[in-house]
């Protein structure tokens, strides 16, 4: 670990200068200097004041495990929700607290999901199999195998299936609204 480049970044991000650091640690400048070039080593008291002085400790400095944003999901992690009308799988877990929401739906023959009722956000949908009627306001707008949909979520909208065998969809709401 080089803790002189470290003390560097926390000085540029609190936007100090070596000088400032300096005044506030009761040390010169150019021992600030000599810290952030690795040329000197402070004692572990100087190195708490200036730790402090960035607005931050000896544990959080010295902590070098950041936590990595989960990106990728398995079938075994997805919440499935099962209903007379539909299957429904969020495909990203806890995914409220994001700006979008995927769910891949299985949406059975003769079928439709509830009326969703106008709020802020945008909606996307891509069809996997079957065919479904998107229901916009008093739109209704079919929508087939391989066929993708995208609106504003300010009416009253749903979907409907119509076909003799069940559809499948991934919807993607922005934000979360399932």
């Amino acid at each position: 670990m080089v803790i002189g480049e470290k003390i560097k970044n926390l000085r540029l991000y609190c936007n100090l200068t070596q000088e400032e650091l300096a005044d506030r640690c009761e040390l010169t400048k150019g021992y600030i200097s000599q810290l952030e070039n690795d040329l000197t080593s402070p004692s572990i008291a100087t190195l708490i004041d200036i730790l402090y002085a960035l607005g931050t400790d000896l544990k959080e400095f010295f902590s070098d495990i950041e936590k990595e944003e989960k990106v990728s999901f398995n079938k075994n992690e997805f919440i499935e929700k099962q209903t007379e009308e539909y299957v429904l799988n969020w495909l990203v877990p806890n995914a409220q607290k994001n700006t979008m929401e995927p769910t891949h739906i299985r949406l059975l023959a003769g079928k439709s999901t509830d009326d969703d009722f106008p709020h802020e956000g945008e909606e996307f949908g891509f069809v996997l199999k079957g065919e479904i009627s998107l229901v916009l306001g008093k739109r209704k707008i079919k929508v087939k195998k391989g066929e993708s949909f995208y609106f504003s979520a300010n009416k009253v909208h749903k979907i409907v299936n119509n076909g003799k065998t069940d559809a499948e969809f991934i919807w993607v709401s922005s934000p979360p609204s399932f």
